[in-house]
């Protein structure tokens, strides 16, 4: 790909959002002469997205921010059906009640990154389902069907690899794929739609609706990834030994949030700086190349910057300060996460094991005896040796709260409630 002249696609370039695209410099240059509307589908299978989806969340803001019409497609219909990209088994089927539900919930993340409105460039929210629920299954045949080669779609990663595996794949996630191109087809048609974007996974589906387009109504349309992310130690962007990041508050607090980036490799800092935030490239550069604990200061400036555009500026900086209590200053702090227990079990002695578990800091009571014989455990900052230590009402030293931590970077406070 050569260098682009158009702000979206050089923004892209220079902070390595860039994976593939179907016709270069052809969009490049409509994209320098107007304004393009392009979109991202995303499925409904939770009430909040998590980190994993950050990477093209940010291909959306960016393509508003450079002048150009960002869609969120919600997957309303294809929720349905179910991606079968990267899976080894089947999706659970949701009814449209749990489905409605997690749409909900995932277009407050949405309303954080980007400007909904009627404007040119104002981003708008659309559901598949509003066009894949009416569909005439015969009819649908005929029109879009006859134009997929069954082998070629036997050939795309997301077919292959499972049956590869051996792994069982329905007729219902099949058919995935052709829905994913049909929704580019009715985006273009009622929306001029003209790029679709997303991981580098979705790539043969992308290029399945560009391809439609042209064969059905003789449409131009794009395709555009960006790189799947993984962290340094090759682990998947957004997964953790504790869980998804989740990026809603109701999931995870800010605090929790802030904390996930201030622990980012060293190795990823640079990177996640450029993919993550909006901070200006000379900037992130200085911030990449500092050493030894100085690198602290680009981890901060990492935490500050991704979770005050999931958050906002007041959380982030509450978060920040919470953080500088608790771990600078050696504080109990208010900003951390924290859990009620009733009075009077507090009177009586709350097992530590049980205590762990309900702070969320283990799963199970044998999680938690073997995070204590690890010596991750900690009441006070003070390590827990001892599997029959009770936390009681004595326990509650600062500000009336307990500090419950497992390792270095997971607290919570434990209040009489």
């Amino acid at each position: 790909m050569t260098d682009a002249r158009s702000d979206f696609l050089s923004t892209l370039s220079a902070r390595g959002f860039v994976h593939q695209c179907t016709d270069w410099d052809d969009l490049d240059s409509r994209l320098s002469k107007e304004t393009v509307t392009g979109y991202i589908g995303f499925d409904c299978t939770a009430d909040s997205l998590h980190v994993g989806s950050l990477l093209p969340i940010m291909l959306l803001r960016w393509m508003q921010k450079t002048g150009h019409k960002p869609i969120v497609l919600m997957g309303g219909g294809t929720t349905k059906v179910g991606d079968p990209s990267g899976k080894d088994s089947a999706r659970q089927l949701l009814t449209d009640d749990q489905i409605e539900r997690n749409m909900t919930g995932i277009r407050r993340v949405f309303e954080k990154f980007l400007v909904f409105g009627d404007g040119p460039t104002d981003a708008i929210m659309v559901n598949n389902a509003d066009w894949l629920d009416k569909l005439e299954y015969i009819p649908f045949l005929r029109e879009v069907g006859r134009h997929f080669s069954v082998n070629r779609m036997l050939s795309f990663d997301s077919v292959r690899l499972r049956l590869e595996r051996e792994q069982p794949l329905s007729f219902l996630e099949f058919n995935y794929m052709i829905l994913q191109a049909y929704d580019f087809l009715e985006l273009g048609r009622r929306m001029n739609c003209r790029l679709q974007m997303g991981g580098s996974d979705q790539w043969g589906n992308i290029v399945n609706g560009v391809e439609l387009g042209r064969r059905v109504d003789g449409m131009d349309l794009y395709g555009l990834t960006s790189p799947l992310l993984t962290t340094a130690s090759g682990q998947k962007m957004g997964k953790t030994h504790e869980g998804a990041i989740w990026l809603n508050a109701d999931r995870l607090s800010p605090y929790d949030y802030w904390q996930f980036w201030r622990n980012t490799a060293d190795a990823d800092v640079g990177r996640f700086l450029k993919l993550f935030t909006e901070l200006p490239l000379d900037e992130i550069d200085r911030l990449a190349a500092l050493e030894g604990n100085e690198i602290n200061e680009a981890k901060k400036a990492l935490a500050d910057a991704a979770t005050m555009l999931a958050h906002g500026a007041e959380a982030a900086v509450a978060a920040a300060e919470t953080s500088r209590r608790a771990f600078e200053a050696r504080e109990s702090a208010e900003g951390l996460p924290t859990v009620s227990l009733p009075q009077s079990e507090l009177l009586a002695g709350v097992g530590i094991l049980d205590a762990l578990v309900r702070a969320g800091l283990a799963k199970s009571n044998s999680e938690a005896r073997k995070l204590i014989q690890n010596g991750g455990a900690r009441l006070n900052d003070r390590r827990i040796d001892d599997f029959r230590l009770s936390i009681s009402q004595a326990d509650l030293v600062s500000d009336g709260a307990a500090k419950l931590s497992a390792g270095k970077k997971r607290h919570v406070l434990l209040r009489a409630g």
